[in-house]
C-alpha cells in the first residue's frame, strides 16, 4: 500500500490520481429545463393538500402539505427566471450549442 501513496510516489502520476485531480477534460454540466420539475412538485403538494384536507389525518400533515404547496409557488417563479436565462448562460459557455424553446 505504501507504493500507492502520492507522498512516496515518484515519476508519472498514478492513473487514479489523474482522474481525481482533474487532468482529463470534464463533461459540461447538465442544464435541463427546470419548470417541469417545479410544476410536478407543486402538483404533488396540491394533491397531497387536497387528500389531507378531505381525509381524517393529523392536522400537522395538512399544514405540511399546504406549506409545500405555498413554498412551491415562489420556487416555480424562480425556475421560470432560471429557465429564461438558460439561452444567455449557454451562449457564454458553449457558443456552438443552441437551446430550442
Amino acid at each position: 500500500m505504501s507504493d500507492l501513496s502520492p507522498a512516496t510516489h515518484t515519476g508519472d502520476p498514478l492513473p487514479v490520481l489523474t482522474v481525481v485531480t482533474g487532468t482529463k477534460p470534464r463533461p459540461a454540466p447538465l442544464d435541463p429545463p427546470m419548470i417541469p420539475f417545479a410544476l410536478a412538485g407543486v402538483a404533488a403538494f396540491a394533491v397531497a393538500t387536497l387528500v389531507t384536507w378531505l381525509a381524517e389525518v393529523p392536522d400537522l400533515w395538512f399544514q405540511t402539505s399546504l406549506a409545500g404547496l405555498l413554498w412551491g409557488i415562489p420556487g416555480t417563479l424562480t425556475m421560470v427566471v432560471h429557465d429564461r436565462n438558460r439561452r444567455r448562460r449557454r451562449a457564454l459557455t458553449h457558443p456552438e450549442f443552441t437551446v430550442d424553446g
